[in-house]
């Protein structure tokens, strides 16, 4: 089926701006896979989320910006008097239902973070350890139908908290994305039930247009 004069404006228009974002030419000069590393960068630089030591759990990881960034936070700054890069002290885990090429220093899982197998598989890489930090950048394939893309987004944000909430220390966070529409404000809601500080945050490396925000929160509540 040929596409619509209207859709075929609209991917010409996405494609111009997205040539020509300075995100994207900054992640390609520094090696990124995608712009959405410097999303976390601003959100890491506010909210100091990210300590060498850091055991991370990444999900929704593909295609790896994130996964990239956290590691070489990570490892900034770890080298030995005579220069020699020192054995890396944190631990990335990422997962998500696509593939992932490798990436260095990061442990890869592929699967679906609603089903419980792979979520038993990502315990077992835990294996009984408390992370520092999660963050999910996860979102549904868009249906158009807004009730249910905010349904099934509301969905993925809870399961998120509720992974958070059994899994981090108590002095733990929990970086999510969330859209601005009907599932919203539940999501707030629940993370104030886990956490006991909730911080919206936009950063500036998201596109003005867009409907998404993160919800930062800050301490597991005992």
């Amino acid at each position: 089926m040929a596409a619509s004069p209207k859709s075929s404006k609209v991917n010409r228009n996405w494609l111009h701006d997205h040539v020509n974002d300075a995100y994207v030419k900054r992640a390609q000069r520094e090696g990124y896979r995608a712009r959405a590393a410097f999303k976390l960068q601003e959100l890491d630089d506010t909210f100091r989320l990210v300590q060498p030591e850091s055991l991370v759990v990444d999900l929704g990881s593909t295609p790896g910006a994130w996964s990239q960034y956290l590691r070489r936070r990570m490892d900034a700054g770890r080298s030995s008097q005579d220069g020699a890069p020192r054995p890396p002290l944190g631990e990335v885990i990422a997962l998500d239902l696509l593939p992932m090429e490798p990436i260095p220093g990061v442990r890869f899982l592929q699967g679906d973070f609603r089903e419980p197998d792979a979520l038993r598989q990502l315990e077992g890489l835990l294996a009984g350890r408390r992370a520092d930090l999660v963050v999910s950048d996860m979102a549904p394939n868009l249906s158009g139908i807004a009730s249910a893309d905010a349904a099934r987004m509301q969905d993925l944000v809870e399961l998120a908290v509720d992974f958070a909430a059994s899994h981090l220390h108590s002095r733990g966070a929990l970086v999510a994305k969330v859209f601005h529409g009907a599932g919203y404000d539940p999501v707030v809601r629940r993370f104030r039930e886990v956490f006991e500080q909730v911080k919206p945050f936009k950063p500036k490396a998201s596109r003005d247009r867009s409907a998404e925000t993160y919800l930062v929160g800050l301490r597991v509540k005992v």
